[in-house]
Parts: C-alpha cells; structure tokens; sequence
C-alpha cells in the first residue's frame, strides 16, 4: 500500500465520507480509534497523512479494509466490508458440500428479495 502524497486526498475523503454516512462527529470518531478530534479533523482535511497504525484503527473503527480507505474505486461497498469478507472466507473454509449448500440458501433468499422489491412485497424482510 501506497501512503505518497497523491493517495492523501483519497483518504482524507474516504475518512470524511465513511464519518459522515455512519452518522458520527468527529469526537466520536475520534473516541473509537484513541486519536484526538483535531486530529481527525487534519485527516479529513488532507492537512496530515495519518500514521499506518491510525489507518488500521480507522478501517477497524468503520468496519472496511485498509485498501479502501486508500483506494475509492467502483467496488463494491461488500468488498471493502470486513464483516462480510470474514463470513466469505469462513464459508470458503467449509467442506464443499456444505459451501453448496450455503450459496443455495443465499441464493434463493435473493432470489425472493428481489422478488419482493419488483412485484411491491412491502417489507424486504423475509416473513
């Protein structure tokens, strides 16, 4: 990972959008990852490249990778989510009769989902 000068406006975008979609100040952003507000607010302003550790707390904080805190591409928000890749892996790590299985079931659970949303289903949760 690249930490030169042209990736600091990346970042310091990413840190202020993933803030703001998650509804936080800068104070509470600054509470989960032990780094003072000021600090954050430098961040966010391109005004300081943080430190690789700050960058591992901030991705931890808004639950991303690393990669797309440096890196604002067209992927998929699911890719950059740490939760979701950490239940990918763990299906991965599973007998292939039971991954089968698994895929099947999130399938179909699409499946009706996007049923549900076309023909006005109402809720999108399943009954």
């Amino acid at each position: 990972m690249t930490t030169d000068l042209a990736t600091l406006p990346i970042l310091a975008r990413q840190i202020h959008h993933l803030r703001r979609v998650r509804g936080w100040s800068q104070p509470e952003l600054a509470a989960k990852v032990a780094i003072s507000a000021a600090m954050i607010g430098r961040y966010e302003r391109g005004e300081m490249m943080p430190p690789a550790d700050a960058i591992a707390k901030l991705a931890q904080a808004f639950g991303v990778t690393m990669d797309h805190l440096y890196h604002s591409t067209g992927v998929p928000d699911a890719l950059h989510d740490k939760p979701m890749i950490d239940r990918w892996e763990s299906i991965n790590r599973l007998p292939p009769q039971d991954r089968s299985l698994i895929i099947g079931a999130l399938d179909a659970l699409i499946r009706d989902a996007k049923a549900r949303q076309t023909y006005g289903g109402g809720d999108t949760a399943p009954a």
